[in-house]
């Protein structure tokens, strides 16, 4: 598996690059007894780039020893603290296109009563930056709901899965699960454990910086799940139920802009002991993605057929017992931010409960990157929220440092940090005024959020004309004209893809009650059980997780931040 591109970042210090700690040392065996007066060994590499310890020159011998490669798995990536976003470089075998295909291979020489039900769900980022570059290189807009009916063809005609969802509607379901979670924080004392402000959990690179650098934060992050998870809850309960299979009987594959996303699903909290199955068996990256599809041969600049039909949802009925593409709503828009919208829906929340009406209005901080959202009460101006949006390491530090301050949290830094913190304290004190602390921020540790993720696509090469007038294709000479990640204006071409996802009415918020409703007891006339303490523990089992904090057994400064 390639580096993620934020890795091949030379400009942006957003990003940590692997360091020596982030090497795992190779198992010590008994090693054969040395004889007494025997060659030293010195260590060569051949053509290949293999390794071997051979002897040194001068030694009657002439043999030579292959060193077995070191092996990183995602439990001892997870384990380590030797690094934070860098986790996404491990060459993690087992969250691979590779496996994906090996996996669908064999599972089709089974008889039908042995395989497994093969799912695949789409992040919407994705198909937006699929979206982006198949316009770029047609010049003909394509929209991401063609391109996830282009995807639903090949993935089901050509590679074999059973169903082929996008994430939004599970994005739904976490999006009402956060509201959730911040109303029972506000409802709470500010010296319990769930906190205020609440900040963001969808994303697994400001989880492990936070659970290996700042553990003092980990209070505040909220305990919803992902989309990802969340969707992965839904195909290994709800759906699993409606096909009358077990978890372990189905095989879910999820496509994402980010590499951290695997670290995200090979966590323990999303393994069932009782099945030996994770909610979400492997991920994939869009570019992995795009990978599938040049080696199967697919062009995903040609039409398919019914490409813009909208799918009706007034079939599904509340008693159906079977669940097909075409029974979650596709592609759900939203307003707000690319990124999943949290801080938008915590927002709406408050001034739909509101008694009184609100006026919101938003400042930016450093870049569009760290904004602040205030809502005050229209008739006296009253501060009645507060939030943020940051992402990017850079502002997620000072964001950080900030919520320390205000709640008296001691925030563990190092000198760049140090740097950080004083820099922040003199504009706080430049403000003069006592300032609201944040309610809420929604955290990404990515610049431009989601949509630029380390997992998205690049822009497509320049093809043009050298001095003399010849067309070439700079890509076969190895230069790649504004191909590198985090291209701004790449990256706002994806962004307008994602929000040409047009507004439509359907059946979401109705058909996100059916499956509570299917997966948690609602029915409240069944003896003395308390049904809706039963029903709140369901569903925090369901779509919510937990955090630890890694302990720190690096010695001296072999991380650097």
């Amino acid at each position: 598996m390639a580096f993620s591109g934020a890795l091949t970042l030379t400009d942006l210090n957003d990003f940590i690059s692997p360091s020596q700690a982030c090497i795992k040392p190779v198992e010590q065996v008994d090693k054969e007894p040395q004889i007494l007066g025997a060659a030293s060994t010195e260590i060569r590499i051949d053509s290949g780039g293999t390794y071997y310890e051979v002897p040194a020159q001068g030694s009657s011998s002439t043999s030579g020893k292959k060193l077995q490669q070191a092996q990183i798995s995602l439990n001892d990536c997870l384990a380590c603290s030797g690094c934070i976003t860098s986790a996404e470089s491990v060459l993690i075998t087992l969250q691979s296109h590779t496996e994906v295909l090996t996996f669908l291979n064999s599972n089709s020489l089974l008889d039908s009563a042995s395989q497994k039900v093969p799912v695949i769900s789409i992040a919407p980022q994705t198909l937006a930056s699929l979206a982006a570059s198949v316009s770029s290189r047609t010049s003909v807009l394509t929209t991401p709901r063609q391109i996830l009916r282009r995807v639903r063809v090949f993935c089901e005609s050509v590679l074999g899965f059973a169903h082929v969802f996008d994430t939004t509607f599970a994005r739904e379901l976490a999006l009402r699960e956060h509201v959730q979670e911040f109303e029972e924080r506000r409802a709470q004392p500010q010296s319990s454990t769930g906190q205020l402000p609440m900040l963001a959990s969808a994303c697994p690179g400001w989880i492990c910086y936070a659970e290996k650098t700042h553990a003092e934060m980990l209070p505040f992050i909220a305990r919803t799940k992902s989309p990802q998870q969340v969707m992965g809850t839904l195909v290994k309960n709800w759906m699993a139920q409606m096909w009358g299979k077990l978890p372990n009987e189905i095989y879910h594959v999820s496509v994402m802009p980010c590499y951290d996303k695997k670290l995200e699903a090979s966590r323990s909290d999303f393994y069932n002991s009782i099945y030996s199955t994770r909610d979400v068996d492997c991920v994939i990256t869009t570019g992995e993605l795009e990978l599938i599809l040049q080696e199967k041969g697919w062009d995903l600049t040609l039409p398919v057929q019914d490409e813009l039909d909208e799918l009706p949802l007034s079939g599904w009925s509340r008693k159906s017992q079977t669940v097909s593409a075409s029974t979650l709503p596709e592609l759900i828009a939203h307003p707000g931010t690319s990124s999943g919208s949290y801080l938008q829906s915590i927002i709406s929340h408050v001034m739909a409960t509101s008694p009184t009406p609100l006026v919101l209005s938003v400042k930016a901080m450093r870049n569009s990157d760290y904004e602040e959202f205030v809502l005050r009460r229209a008739s006296d101006q009253t501060e009645v929220f507060k939030g943020a949006k940051c992402y990017g390491f850079r502002n997620l530090q000072n964001v950080v440092r900030k919520v320390g301050r205000e709640r008296g949290v001691r925030v563990a830094s190092g000198a760049a940090g140090r740097l950080e913190g004083r820099a922040v304290a003199r504009r706080g004190k430049k403000a003069g005024d006592e300032e609201r602390g944040y309610d809420y921020v929604e955290v990404m540790a990515c610049p431009g959020g989601c949509v630029n993720g380390g997992g998205q696509l690049k822009p497509p090469t320049v093809t043009s004309s050298d001095a003399e007038g010849y067309i070439r294709d700079w890509e076969e000479t190895g230069v790649m004209q504004n191909a590198k990640w985090g291209d701004k204006e790449w990256t706002k071409k994806v962004e307008e893809s994602y929000w040409s996802i047009a507004q439509r009415e359907d059946e979401a918020a109705r058909l996100v009650s059916w499956v509570l409703d299917d997966l948690c007891p609602t029915d409240e006339g069944l003896g003395d059980v308390d049904f809706q303490a039963e029903n709140e523990a369901c569903r925090k089992r369901l779509f919510r997780t937990n955090y630890r904090a890694v302990e720190n057994d690096i010695v001296g400064l072999a991380v650097k931040w």
